[in-house]
């Protein structure tokens, strides 16, 4: 007779499934694809392109969240029936399989389960992720590349959809800054966590051999805004710069001053774009940024007036809060969540889940606490 006794770790998956169909709401859903629906069917209804995307974009959204959670329900039936086939006939290759089912369902509803702790503000939008070398020479600069590709690649793998706004390279290795919109639903909940200084450690490929070198690059996450929810921004506050685009090592690859440089002279705050063509089109989308910049600092402002008034005066995000080590040891670390992968390649290759998964939680409990 098999040995296949796993009714008490199915019973409590299903419970914590119909906690997370609960709170994700399928009749809200359902209705809601009902009413998108209809919407994109309008017959005029690109005649708004940007009205239009943003309907379908959000219908598709719902109809894969809905479908994620029937698919999920039916796999759970599925389980439950193979589990009574293996234990009728005796039969292990369907408890093996029954087995590698229920492990490949707690993943899943695990994944499900960190979602639903994205109710904040701005969690359900999509992201624009920026990232600045600091401290170490090519090091840093080579490393704010590693970091850059790296979210590409974690964006590939979810499939979702990603925008270079601006990329500004380093004359040696690597770049000094870049800046790319992720717009995806949830893009911002969930890469917010990201944000924060990464600290690379490993033998520097750039200086003599053997040398241990520290390199340093911070990453700026902030939720794509509608226009008509960021802040005003008087054109007396702000200095705006044109110039040609360029590639790595300043080859020109523009031969028109498209490029945009707008400077908010009252904060310093300097946004860069020269993704698109036309420099009309880069004032545009650079102007966006600032505004959703200056309203999260107001935001950031008021928050630390209130904490300085209760008396507490804490950080929610330190200093260096994930270490790459590539020498001796091999890992990467998280120091809020304390969560570690010994292969920093595949980290490097965009597997980021973990990380992320960890830092969502640890961030609802921070919020909590």
């Amino acid at each position: 007779m098999n040995d296949l006794d796993i009714a008490a770790e199915i019973a409590t998956l299903t419970a914590t499934f119909n906690d997370i169909r609960s709170v994700v709401g399928v009749e809200r859903l359902t209705a809601q694809i009902a009413d998108l629906s209809e919407q994109a069917g309008v017959p005029d209804l690109w005649d708004d392109t940007d009205k239009a995307q943003k309907i379908t974009s959000a219908l598709s959204h719902a109809q894969s969240e809905l479908a994620r959670i029937v698919a999920v329900e039916r796999r759970l039936d599925d389980l439950e029936v193979l589990v009574q086939m293996a234990i009728e006939g005796d039969d292990q290759e369907s408890a093996d399989e029954a087995r590698a089912e229920l492990a490949s369902l707690q993943k899943v509803i695990g994944d499900l389960e960190v979602q639903t702790l994205l109710d904040g503000e701005y969690d359900e939008r999509g992201a624009v992720v920026t990232i600045r070398s600091g401290a170490g020479g090519d090091d840093a600069t080579d490393f704010a590349e590693m970091l850059m590709r790296m979210y590409l690649r974690y964006a590939e793998r979810h499939k979702y959809p990603v925008k270079v706004l601006d990329t500004s390279f380093a004359e040696g290795a690597g770049i000094k800054s870049a800046t790319f919109e992720v717009d995806a639903p949830y893009a911002f909940g969930t890469l917010s966590v990201e944000a924060g200084t990464h600290r690379l450690a490993r033998i520097s490929p750039f200086g003599s051999a053997d040398k241990r070198q520290t390199s340093f690059a911070a990453v700026e996450v902030i939720p794509i805004m509608e226009e008509a929810t960021a802040v005003e921004v008087p054109e007396g506050d702000i200095r705006v710069d044109v110039f040609r685009s360029s590639g790595p090592g300043g080859q020109s690859v523009n031969t028109t001053d498209s490029a945009v440089r707008i400077t908010h002279i009252p904060t310093g705050i300097v946004v860069s774009m020269q993704n698109e063509k036309s420099q009309i089109q880069n004032r545009a989308v650079a102007m966006r940024v600032l505004q959703t910049r200056l309203m999260l600092l107001q935001r950031e402002e008021e928050a630390a007036k209130k904490k300085e008034l209760a008396g507490t005066i804490t950080a929610s995000w330190g200093d260096q809060m994930r270490s790459y080590f590539l020498y001796g040891q091999q890992l990467v670390k998280d120091l809020r969540t304390g969560h570690e992968v010994g292969n920093p390649a595949i980290v490097f290759d965009g597997d980021l889940d973990g990380f992320i998964n960890a830092g969502i939680k640890w961030r609802k409990r921070a919020i909590e606490d």
